[in-house]
């Protein structure tokens, strides 16, 4: 594969990760809005927030026995046009019904989308020999502040839901699928096929090799809920924020995150992995400890701050991991991989919420602590070789780009 091609796929890969961090964004961040449009009862609201993790953990599913026949660039290529169009349908309709519909086909979508993506990144990242996933997310990242940043200002100027998501989905859907005529992806290290054919690829993706993984990643998605579902309501209830206040640690923790990210394949490619997996868990530990132990308001964002910085290496890693470990089969285990992000996602708000309730909210907030930390011990996992790329641990190559 030529440099401009790998250059080429890299950006128009990293537009994908950009577009749906925009797009999940604008959904999660209006769910009371939605909820009000749909008159959806708080005892039925549960019921739809977590339908579509699983949906989505359905998809990925899904998408694992469907790249044995079609590359993962085809799926995604799909699968972003309808995520969006979801999207902008559940902005657009009134029935109890219609949300059900809307929000179904996001989740099953969304989880194609994101299990093809990151095959797709761990792909590039293994054409390029050296650490670029944590790139992607970061762009994702970048997303996320962008699309709830457009979902405060149509809160902010009491916009209808419609209104709030067609500019979104009217410039960014077109890029995407404009972009998607560039998706590269980059051939199995050593030579070795991509994916194996059909049921030869899956069987050999040992879930007993890949568990560890499939643990950090449900891990990281329980730390990862917790901010975005509690930080808020910590802020102001235990630590006695105000209200204006309690908006910020989420914020915070998207900045962190992406800066995190952003600078994060440097690190892989001078320390390795295993250095970044096990300093960004002790971070993210030491950050729900700060949360826990706060006095005030400011102390806890200096921990959801920690929080961000350290929780953001993780899950782009996971994925990079899982990639490295069976090199043949990479495509199978992402989606595999994916599908306990949702776990993590369905576990980690109900886990907080029912400890908080039942025990205390300072307390809760050492459960995701003990968890996170507990990636320690599956650190060694991600030395998979060849486990580090660039700063002499690169594997030889006669190219490096991007």
């Amino acid at each position: 594969m030529t440099d401009a091609r790998l250059r080429h796929g890299r950006a128009s890969l990293t537009l994908s990760f950009f577009v749906q961090g925009v797009t999940f964004a604008l959904l999660v961040t209006r769910i009371p809005a939605i909820q009000d449009r749909y008159g959806i009862s708080d005892a039925l609201l549960p019921v739809f927030l977590a339908a579509v993790p699983i949906l989505a953990g359905v998809g990925s599913v899904v998408t694992e026995k469907v790249v044995v026949r079609v590359r993962p660039g085809i799926v995604l290529r799909w699968a972003q046009p309808v995520v969006m169009l979801a999207l902008l349908g559940a902005g657009a309709g009134s029935a109890l019904w219609e949300a059900a519909l809307t929000l179904g086909v996001f989740g099953l979508s969304v989880g194609a989308l994101d299990a093809s993506m990151n095959m797709m990144g761990v792909s590039l990242q293994r054409a390029h020999g050296r650490s670029i996933m944590l790139g992607f997310h970061a762009a994702y990242s970048l997303g996320g502040i962008a699309g709830a940043s457009m979902a405060w200002a149509g809160a902010h100027w009491d916009l209808s839901l419609l209104v709030s998501y067609l500019p979104a989905v009217v410039v960014l859907l077109p890029a995407a699928f404009v972009g998607s005529r560039w998706y590269a992806e980059g051939g199995a290290a050593d030579g070795m096929p991509v994916e194996g054919p059909g049921k030869g690829a899956a069987a050999s993706v040992s879930f007993k090799l890949l568990m560890p993984l499939c643990l950090v990643m449900s891990f990281a998605y329980i730390g990862d809920s917790t901010v975005s579902n509690w930080s808020a309501k910590y802020l102001q209830d235990v630590l006695g924020g105000s209200e204006q206040m309690s908006t910020v640690p989420y914020n915070l923790y998207m900045v962190t995150t992406l800066l995190g990210r952003t600078v994060g394949d440097l690190g892989v490619r001078r320390f390795g992995a295993v250095a970044v997996v096990r300093f960004g868990s002790v971070l993210a530990a030491a950050g729900f400890v700060v949360v826990a132990a706060a006095g005030g308001a400011w102390v806890g964002m200096l921990g959801f701050t920690m929080l961000g910085l350290g929780l953001c290496v993780i899950v782009p890693q996971t994925f990079a991991a899982g990639g490295r470990m069976f090199p043949g089969a990479s495509d199978t285990a992402v989606a595999r991989l994916n599908v306990f992000n949702y776990v993590g996602f369905l576990v980690g708000s109900p886990l907080v919420g029912a400890l908080g309730d039942a025990w205390s909210y300072r307390g809760a907030m050492l459960v995701p602590m003990v968890l996170v930390l507990a990636t320690l011990v599956y650190a060694k996992s991600f030395g998979a070789s060849p486990a580090r790329y660039g700063g002499g641990h690169e594997r030889p190559r006669t190219a490096d780009v991007g």
